[in-house]
């Protein structure tokens, strides 16, 4: 859109087009489990809900602002989407939706000052995994072993056994796992995930379990980057213990340093937002009715919602009972 600022139609909640990403380790449930409207094909691996990322952009799906995209926002109406935490150098947070119908490469992500070395710069890339579904014995890597420093862990890649030095969790459907940057991660297979980083795509591959790609040759690792990336002090994760808030229905999941998730499990209207901040809300279970919103239809499990800070405080409705993720920035 060209418009002058003077011109722009005021915010409102806003949903966005997802942007979808096939790799070798997807598979249909982003279709079969979240009604994502992907084409044929078993190698859909990642649904892109909020992104602004160089080319990778959200582009508004509903309403006035129907194919402006969310860089344009944030250049174009910024104070009004962000509050209190603009100014911002593009939309900080980015949302996706995984289908591990494989197991992911063993990786880590640099930190905010690693990446902002890089050419062009980056932002780190520090995550959160809610699971949404989960296979019985499907395992997620979280963080390395108590004992593994940086020479058994060299010891381990050279040999091509990388997952043994990695802490190992058998998540079930509502764990939250947060990642830090320099944590080494992978998803096991028979997960789906929402995922919540910081607004990057620099990803270190240490180990792609002797994999080849669509070419028939083993995809790049990424060792010496990798291993410099690497927070060797961390040691292992574990599943996130929810936190009280004031609100007896919510939980905090992550209170970190460039977010926050809070769960809601609710059966009554609660407010969201107030705070001058921008909130992304997603159901999980159930439905919620959020006033405003120009589909004029029920946010359903998988569907994203961003709410501008210019809102305040508005009031999000359960169908009876329902569960819903609100991620915010700190």
């Amino acid at each position: 859109m060209s418009m002058g600022s003077n011109e722009q139609p005021a915010l409102y909640p806003l949903r966005f087009v997802p942007l979808f990403k096939r790799h070798l380790w997807g598979g249909r449930r982003l279709a079969t489990e979240l009604d994502k409207p992907i084409g044929a094909g078993d190698d859909y691996a990642e649904s892109w809900e909020i992104v602004d990322h160089g080319a990778d952009q959200s582009v508004v799906s509903d309403g006035p602002l129907a194919g402006t995209t969310l860089a344009h926002l944030v250049a174009e109406q910024g104070e009004e989407l962000l509050g209190i935490d603009y100014p911002q150098t593009g939309f900080p947070l980015l949302w996706k939706f995984l289908d591990a119908h494989r197991v992911l490469s063993v990786q880590v992500h640099p930190n905010d000052a690693q990446a902002a070395l890089l050419v062009p710069p980056d932002r780190g890339k520090t995550e959160a995994w809610v699971v949404l579904a989960a296979d019985r014995g499907s395992i997620l890597y979280a963080g390395l072993s108590a004992d593994v420093d940086r020479t058994k862990l060299v010891q381990a890649i050279g040999k091509g056994k990388s997952e043994s030095c990695l802490h190992r969790l058998e998540p079930v459907a509502g764990d939250c796992i947060y990642i830090p940057a320099g944590t080494v991660h992978a998803l096991g297979d028979g997960l789906l995930i929402a995922e919540i980083q910081q607004a990057s795509d620099t990803t270190y591959r240490l180990y792609d379990w002797n994999r080849v790609g669509p070419d028939g040759r083993p995809r790049q690792l990424h060792i010496e980057q990798g291993l410099e990336a690497i927070d060797f002090s961390r040691g292992p994760i574990e599943i996130q213990q929810p936190q009280p808030t004031s609100c007896e229905e919510i939980q905090r999941l992550v209170a970190g340093d460039h977010f926050t998730i809070d769960r809601w499990k609710f059966d009554r209207p609660l407010m969201a937002g107030g705070d001058g901040k921008c909130h992304l809300l997603s159901t999980l279970e159930g439905a919620v009715e959020i006033p405003g919103d120009p589909k004029g239809k029920p946010l359903l499990r998988g569907e994203v919602l961003l709410l501008p800070a210019s809102l305040g405080a508005v009031t999000v409705t359960p169908g009876q009972t329902a569960t819903l993720i609100d991620v915010y920035l700190p």
